[in-house]
């Protein structure tokens, strides 16, 4: 195979106007800004998103436009390692372009070739539009317009043999998802990865019913699994407050406190807010903490909508000090997210291992802080959406240590969470992950990743 080799290219011809008004061009450069900012600045693809704050070019875009820079960034992201791989296939030595502006427009455009329903010859003739646009890109016009023809041409040659699921996914959490499930478990966990998150709805009550007007299906422990897309805000109960947006996974630790009728308890670091929800529709009376004043707002009109009244406090948790002890604390820690990593591809790309290891000292920190805030006899439920080891198994058997006078495990029996046994470990964690069944009869699998333990004080 013929590799591409590296050629500048002088000043474009025609009118540079041309080029900016042709239909999709302000979408896929707009794609290619936000994928830039992620993997280069290490800046959250939501908050690039974010229709208040984010990317200035993506708020301008018509809505349709908007749609597309969504599955553009998601697919580049999801399949970030492949395309680099294609790439190092197609070309003869690395470029020499320290923005990584080329690359963003070529991982854009074989996104689009690869992994998503649009003819190659658009996806090509607005990337070589957008090279001869860019002052760092332009000497690299020629470049990109080879590479992505002889992909157009040489598909099956260039992308055979390669082992998706692995080359997606960053050496170091391989290893990480090695060392904690084996060589099949994370094999099997990068695969799930492959495939969009579903949308899961979290009901007030009848989830049968509700998965028969909303065409769904019941998984985790009474969630509802919607089978078709379309605009949340327009689905039936949305205005009448019935249901919220919430992953199967992620409804399951707030089962852990069990019957929470009547009592005091404590949902902290609570923003978005569905956990909050949860407790509060099953009775509670519930203490929302968050450190974002923004995320609380969000979450106090989430219970606006849904009916539902909470105290909300903005405060750290490491300066927040409640006026009495509460019956049970729910504590969904600040973490390394590696288990939203189906609905959030830009994960793998903006965190790394010191990562971990600075979310982990804050972890013990809070464990440590909030279980002198439960009754005696009360119960503390700590829970993070992460598939590292460190973040779960590992720190609850150091902070197991640190308090084995005051505190015991309560283990997590399968009954508690819909008969989910593969969610359950040998020690009565909960450990949910994206390849494993989201109902009891396997015949439905993909969940968030997350980690459960529960604490009985004594």
């Amino acid at each position: 195979m013929t590799k591409t080799p590296l050629k500048k290219n002088k000043a474009p011809k025609g009118n540079p106007a041309d080029k900016k008004d042709k239909p999709g061009f302000a979408a896929r450069k707009v794609a290619a800004d936000i994928l830039g900012n992620v993997v280069h600045k290490k800046r959250p693809l939501d908050g690039e998103l974010d229709m208040a704050s984010g990317h200035s070019g993506f708020r301008d875009l018509a809505a349709n436009d908007r749609a597309l820079v969504r599955a553009i960034a998601g697919a580049a992201l999801r399949h970030r390692g492949e395309i680099a791989e294609i790439l190092s296939r197609l070309l003869d030595r690395d470029i020499p372009e320290k923005t990584g502006r080329v690359l963003d427009i070529l991982h854009v455009a074989i996104a689009q070739m690869q992994f998503l329903d649009i003819p190659d010859r658009a996806a090509v003739s607005i990337a070589v539009d957008h090279a001869s646009m860019d002052r760092r890109a332009r000497p690299y016009k020629g470049l990109v317009n080879g590479v992505l023809r002889r992909l157009g041409r040489e598909r099956d040659e260039i992308t055979t043999d390669i082992d998706a699921a692995r080359i997606n996914t960053p050496d170091w959490l391989w290893e990480s998802w090695q060392e904690a499930y084996g060589e099949e478990g994370a094999a099997a966990i990068a695969k799930a990865h492959e495939t969009e998150a579903a949308l899961d709805l979290t009901v007030k009550s009848d989830p049968d019913g509700w998965a028969e007007k909303l065409e769904g299906t019941i998984v985790g422990a009474g969630s509802v699994r919607l089978t078709k897309k379309g605009a949340v805000d327009a689905l039936e109960g949305f205005e009448d407050g019935a249901w919220w947006v919430q992953d199967a996974a992620a409804a399951l630790p707030a089962r852990l406190l069990g019957d929470v009728s009547g009592l005091k308890v404590a949902d902290l670091c609570a923003a978005p807010g569905g956990k909050t929800a949860q407790l509060a529709a099953a009775g509670a009376n519930v203490t929302a903490v968050d450190i974002s004043k923004g995320r609380l707002k969000r979450l106090s009109e989430n219970m606006t909508r849904l009916g539902l009244s909470v105290t909300t406090v903005a405060s750290d948790l490491r300066a927040y000090e409640p006026d009495e002890p509460f019956d049970a604390i729910l504590l969904d820690a600040p973490c390394s997210a590696t288990g939203t990593i189906r609905r959030h591809p830009d994960v793998p790309w903006i965190k790394k291992p010191y990562d971990i290891e600075k979310l982990g000292e804050i972890q013990r920190e809070l464990l440590d802080r909030v279980i002198s805030w439960v009754k005696p006899g009360g119960l503390l439920v700590y829970c993070t959406c992460s598939l590292e080891a460190a973040e779960g198994e590992q720190q609850v058997a150091q902070f197991l240590e640190r308090n084995k006078d005051t505190v015991v495990m309560s283990p997590v029996d399968p009954s508690e969470i819909g008969d989910l046994v593969n969610s359950v470990t040998a020690e009565g964690f909960l450990r949910c992950r994206p390849d494993h069944p989201a109902r009891p009869d396997d015949s439905l699998f993909g969940m968030d990743g997350f980690f459960a333990a529960r604490f009985k004080k004594l």
